[in-house]
């Protein structure tokens, strides 16, 4: 946080130019926040000199963009939720600044450790960064790591690379189960290491126009056991208390027993989110049509 926003990152040298041109307006944030806090965004006013403007969904909500920077950055936190809106406050009333700062060293150790205890698996050279690239003494800490049997060198079959597993992950007893999976889950967050270890191919189509798309608007992929064997593209319509499956897709080589598991886990998205009844309105793959539609 107290690195926020540093680095050659093209996002990153665009929040540092709008920060500078908007120093007004973060003053104005940070102020009433002392003398009001906590506060929802609702409660500040756009004091924007230059909008924000990088072409996305965010363009123009100038508060939003102000409170994550500075989020980000540690001056503020978010301490609680009031429905859907979230609830600022300074974060050194919350965070525990007073504390003394980490040594370089032991910053690239933790770095490195949690990612890799957070990812299980990973290349040698794609864990252990922040936003603003390698931290300090990285590959010094990577070799402490190895050597206290940390981070244990591994071999993934069929898929060249120097294989880096975290040692309590490899310690756990493996526990398969049927779930589906968001599609902002880590499992399948970077698109391309999740088709090269697991050979599925996934790509958000929320932006895309709905002709073209190939699966559906938010498709959730179905995780069984050690493999992604398809998705589904559900909808839940609120006011009718239905979850809808406007369609379900299985790979090629998923397994045609899996229909049971799957509907399943499509009973336990349907209680969590509070839908009285299931829907199938699209196509199934034919294996598992008896399970899903009985």
């Amino acid at each position: 946080m107290r690195r926020y926003p540093r680095g050659d990152a093209t996002r990153a040298r665009y929040v540092r130019e709008w920060l500078a041109a908007n120093t007004a307006f973060r003053r104005y944030v940070l102020r009433e926040l002392r003398r009001r806090g906590p506060l929802r965004s609702r409660d500040l006013e756009d004091r924007a000199t230059v909008p924000w403007r990088t072409g996305g969904w965010n363009d123009g909500k100038n508060v939003g963009r102000m409170l994550d920077a500075l989020w980000f950055g540690g001056e503020v936190a978010i301490v609680g939720r009031r429905g859907s809106q979230r609830i600022w406050d300074l974060g050194e009333r919350r965070y525990p600044v007073a504390e003394p700062r980490l040594p370089e060293r032991e910053v690239a150790r933790a770095l490195l450790e949690n990612q890799l205890h957070w990812c299980g698996l990973a290349r040698r050279d794609r864990f252990g960064f922040g936003f603003d690239g390698a931290p300090a003494g990285r590959e010094r800490a990577l070799r402490e790591l190895i050597r206290e049997g940390r981070a244990v060198p591994v071999t993934v079959e069929g898929i060249p690379g120097d294989w880096l597993a975290h040692a309590e992950v490899l310690k756990r007893e493996f526990a398969p189960r049927t779930t589906l999976l968001s599609p902002f889950d880590p499992l399948i967050a970077d698109r391309a290491f999740t088709e090269e270890l697991f050979g599925f191919r996934f790509r958000l189509e929320i932006y895309v126009p709905k002709e073209k798309r190939e699966f559906g608007y938010f498709v959730l992929p179905i995780l069984h056991g050690e493999r992604l064997i398809g998705r589904i593209d559900p909808f839940f319509d609120r006011r009718a208390g239905v979850l809808r499956a406007n369609a379900v897709y299985a790979e090629p080589d998923a397994p045609v027993d899996a229909g049971h598991d799957v509907s399943a886990a499509l009973r336990d998205l349907a209680a969590w989110l509070g839908a009285r009844e299931i829907e199938i309105a699209g196509a199934v793959p034919a294996p598992w049509a008896a399970a899903l539609r009985g």
